[in-house]
This record gives C-alpha cells, structure tokens and sequence, in this order.
C-alpha cells in the first residue's frame, strides 16, 4: 500500500477530486492510503436531497461549502478538526459492504492510544455509546474505496446547526440521514494531541513503521492538472451538488399583514419544474405571471434575486417585498 499526501489542501472540491482521480485513473498493481482535512463544508451523500439535509441560512451566512461525493450514505459536516481518510483498492468482490477490513486499523490504533473504539452498527466507529467515526464506500470497473470521517476536535455546535433541518413540510424519495449522538476522539485521549500527531499514529499503526519511511505516491504536475480538471467541472459544479437531487415538493405559507401566501413548488433535478400561488391576499397582477416567471429557474436564492428583479411583488401581493418572498419560497423565517 502506498500513501498519498494530499499537500495539505483543506479545499474539499480539490480533495474529493483527488480520492476520484486515484479510484480512476492510478494502477491499482498497489492500493492507496489517503488522509485529508477540509475547511468547514458539509459533504453530502450520493443519493440525498441536498436541501433536505442542510440549513440553508446557516451555510450560507458561514460560507460553507456544500458538496456532493460519490459514496452513499448521510450528509456530514467536515472542518479542520475532523480528519478524513479513505483506502483505495481493488475491488475483489468480498470486500464491498466489508467496513470492518477498512475500519479496523483505525479502531487498532485509537485502542493502541488507551481509548476503548470498536466498529458499531453498519458502519460507525463508537466509543461507548457515541459515535466518532462514519464510512461510506464507493465501487466502479473493478475498484472501490472505503472512505470514513474521524471527528478530533470538531466544533460540535457547526455539526449540529449546519445538518439541522428545520421543521417544514417536504416530501422527498432521497434517503434521510440518521442523526447520532456524536463524540471528538479528544474527549478520550489520555494524553494531549494534535491533529497532526494523530495522523502519524495512523500511518504508524498502518504501515508498521515511522511515518518518514511510509511508501508513498507522488502525484505529479499532470496528476494535479486532472485533479484540477475534475474539481471544477464535477465538485464545483452546482448541476452535481444541488441539482442531482430527488425530485421533491414544497409547501409554505405565512401571514403577512397583505394576508396569507400559500406556495406550492414541485422541484426537479434542482429547478422549479412547477409552481401554484394560493392566498387571501389582494393583489392588482395576476399571480399566474410570477408562477410562470419562477418555472425553470434554479430553486437557490440568487436565481430567486435574478428572476424577480424586475418583478413588482407588491403589485401582486399588496405591502409584501420581494425578500419576504423569496424568504417564503425558500422555507426561512419571516422576519
């Protein structure tokens, strides 16, 4: 096995880019081992509807990145205290499904550190009754990895806040994610470590030697220039990360002192596929022109701002603004 360093990129477009390009293109005559930190960011799984799984406002009030990867599984929230690792190999037919092989270095080592972990449930990493370690894994041609979170010392208020998904009425066919109580390894260490220090157990326990004197892969300039490549036009790209998602249908309403907006949207591949405008309101237009202006635009925010800037919204609705509008279709909070 050999190890890749990732340079230490905290770019989570460039590192997901980066375990895809190994899967893909590298020959796997060896499997890979591959360790990475990313900037605050929410990774979302294959399958998941990615506005049902974070909190919009939130994510964008901190300018955190939303991500879709590859592997399936629920949405998790990354930041500099969480560390990242995923083992590339070929796939023998035996190990898919197998998340203790892939996992049982890591419980090794955080045993080795005095801390009582061990594989729980499908595909956790627990110590005790709360959990510090999710995996999710990904197939394609013959190949796979088995990639995993390992919290450390992430900020608990983020994981909570960015994933929690407030109270409203959507319908989706996405898988939902499964919520647990969560844990930072740090909480357990008997004796202090950084980050840093934690990956060279790792490396240590893995390979069998100083982490110095792991056998690595260099990725070269025309490695990174794919890697780059691929970022931009998967990772990066708004169709992969929001508009891959289920078909689903939304329902909001609010009183305003114009009376009451009742919405209805039906979204697909990320787009307003349909919209109907019901309420007690009073209005001069037709609110059939603003259903039709809002059909086809992309269901976020500044394609909302785009699409209804030239739009009188009081000439539909009376004493409302167009950011109650838009706050409205968006499932926020009136304020």
């Amino acid at each position: 096995m050999l190890f890749i360093d990732n340079q230490g990129i905290t770019d989570p477009t460039i590192n997901l880019a980066i375990e895809e390009y190994v899967l893909r293109q590298l020959p796997m005559t060896d499997s890979y081992l591959l360790f990475y930190i990313n900037a605050p960011s929410i990774i979302i799984g294959k399958n998941q509807n990615t506005i049902e799984e974070i909190n919009a406002e939130y994510v964008n009030e901190r300018g955190i990145k939303v991500v879709r990867r590859l592997s399936g599984g629920g949405a998790v929230y990354h930041d500099t205290g969480n560390l990242n690792f995923s083992f590339l190999t070929k796939d023998d037919g035996q190990s898919f499904h197998n998340f203790r092989k892939f996992t049982q270095p890591v419980v090794d080592t955080l045993q080795a550190l005095g801390i009582d972990a061990e594989l729980s449930g499908r595909n956790d990493i627990q110590i005790g009754d709360r959990k510090v370690s999710g995996n999710a894994m990904f197939a394609t041609r013959g190949r796979m990895f088995s990639h995993g979170t390992l919290l450390f010392n992430s900020e608990m208020e983020h994981v909570a806040s960015a994933l929690k998904v407030k109270p409203i009425k959507v319908e989706s066919k996405a898988t939902k994610s499964v919520r647990s109580r969560v844990a930072n390894i740090t909480e357990f260490l008997q004796e202090p470590l950084t980050i840093e220090q934690f990956r060279d157990e790792l490396l240590r326990h893995i390979f069998g030697m100083e982490p110095s004197e792991v056998p690595q892969y260099r990725l070269t300039e025309e490695d990174w220039k794919a890697i780059r490549e691929l970022s931009e036009s998967r990772y990066r790209n708004w169709d992969w990360n929001y508009g891959r998602s289920p078909k689903f249908n939304i329902q909001n309403a609010y009183k305003f002192a114009a009376g009451i907006i009742d919405v209805r949207l039906d979204v697909e591949d990320g787009l307003i596929a349909g919209c109907h405008i019901f309420g007690d309101f009073f209005g001069v237009g037709d609110v059939a022109e603003l259903e039709q202006v809002l059909t086809g635009i992309r269901y976020e925010e500044q394609a909302l701002q785009a699409a209804l800037a030239d739009q009188e919204i009081s000439h539909y609705f009376g004493n409302v603004t167009q950011q109650q509008l838009i706050d409205l279709l968006l499932l926020k909070e009136q304020v």
